[in-house]
């Protein structure tokens, strides 16, 4: 029998092999991966640490799953929560594989560097400086699947309740400046189904594009409406947005369009709820179908993610502002964030790297983010798992 003890990796060491492990999440089947590589890494080296480990499947997602990785015991502790799953990437427009971790120019390049796979790497190397007999209150490390398609993982933790405690992080790319805020998202499809027809004749059919005119004009005005209504000035762009993302519709000009397609998101403020909205739109277009004698159906293309707001009161969001300089912000990308808020915890997104690397060829962390980051972690592992509760 082996006496060889398990040795926890390096920070590089760490990064390398989860950049390693292909977990693209996507909602085509081509490119959808597994992220199983990447949690069995991380529930190895937490284990060595002494934490102790358990590994979620997803319901209804084979080859998903989460894992929470939980040190010391009681009823308040902290959070510390990432994905595993990155976007897609073009390798043949990158200057390096996107699959190898590479340094140059003070920055660690690779697929998952910033957004998000480098905060797991900094907690693995801030939790070291402590003992299992230090923690008077839990450290919970949780990883999460498909943030970057479905969210599934979060929605699954979010539904079985089971994740207790008092402070949370999300560890997405702030470059370490803590938010306490965000927009929420939906993305719909208005389809219209009208009649196709020769085109020498309007009373040969029904024109879905016809009708789908009177429906962008209705949610124009509803876009207006909700920017005169709602308003919050930590936003960079501080009212709600309503975009026409895509519209599909016929198949020749001499030809009356039979059935049109209109896709769109709309980003609601804190304080907005995605079910109304969805309610709202479907009251404002049903009579524009029936006016226009068409079949109308609106689909949504994911539940969504609710808007989200810590206040500023929070310990955890005046803990983050004492430790970086910084006062808390808003930020208009959405985050897993409020399915650990919806379990009771309160919640900020705040981890290394800039948002402006994630999604891009040529991904990359700065070696600069390292060592204020571990040091960041270790004093929030402090202030809320090592003194004692207040």
């Amino acid at each position: 029998m082996s006496n060889s003890v398990k040795k926890v990796p390096t920070f590089v060491e760490s990064l390398a092999t989860l950049v390693g492990h292909n977990s693209i999440s996507s909602v085509l089947p081509q490119y959808d991966q597994s992220n199983l590589a990447v949690i069995q890494s991380l529930a190895d080296w937490f284990e060595t640490l002494g934490f102790a480990t358990e590994i979620l499947p997803v319901a209804d997602n084979p080859g998903k799953a989460n894992l929470l990785a939980t040190r010391g015991t009681g009823d308040g502790g902290l959070v510390l929560s990432g994905h595993t799953d990155t976007v897609p990437c073009n390798p043949e427009r990158w200057i390096s594989d996107p699959f190898t971790l590479t340094e140059r120019d003070g920055r660690l390049y690779g697929l998952g560097t910033c957004d998000m796979k480098g905060f797991f790497s900094l907690v693995l190397e801030a939790v070291q400086a402590f003992h299992s007999s230090d923690f008077k209150q839990p450290l919970m490390i949780l990883a999460t699947a498909d943030e970057e398609s479905s969210m599934c993982g979060a929605r699954d933790l979010s539904r079985q309740g089971r994740l207790k405690g008092r402070y949370a992080v999300v560890g997405e790319p702030t470059s370490l400046r803590p938010i306490r805020m965000h927009k929420g998202i939906i993305m719909e499809s208005v389809r219209l189904t009208g009649r196709a027809g020769h085109s020498s004749n309007p009373a040969l059919g029904i024109n879905s594009i016809d009708a789908m005119h009177d429906v962008i004009g209705e949610l124009k005005n509803l876009r207006q409406e909700l920017a005169a209504q709602y308003s919050n000035a930590h936003f960079t762009v501080s009212v709600p947005t309503l975009n026409f993302g895509c519209i599909h519709g016929g198949d020749n000009p001499n030809r009356i369009c039979g059935s049109c397609e209109l896709a769109f998101d709309l980003r609601a403020l804190p304080g907005m709820s995605n079910d109304d909205l969805r309610h709202e739109i479907r009251q404002r277009l049903s009579p524009i179908a029936a006016r226009n004698n068409v079949i109308f159906e609106l689909e949504t293309h994911f539940p969504g993610i609710e808007p989200f707001e810590t206040l500023a009161s929070s310990p955890l969001v005046q803990a983050a502002e004492r430790l970086t300089g910084h006062r808390s912000e808003a930020v208009a990308f959405a985050t897993e964030a409020p399915f650990l808020q919806a379990l009771g915890f309160e919640t900020i997104v705040m981890g290394p790297g800039s948002i402006d690397q994630a999604h891009q060829v040529d991904e990359f962390l700065a070696l600069s983010q390292i060592a204020p980051g571990v040091e960041l972690i270790r004093s929030l592992i402090q202030q809320f798992c090592l003194e004692e509760k207040r």
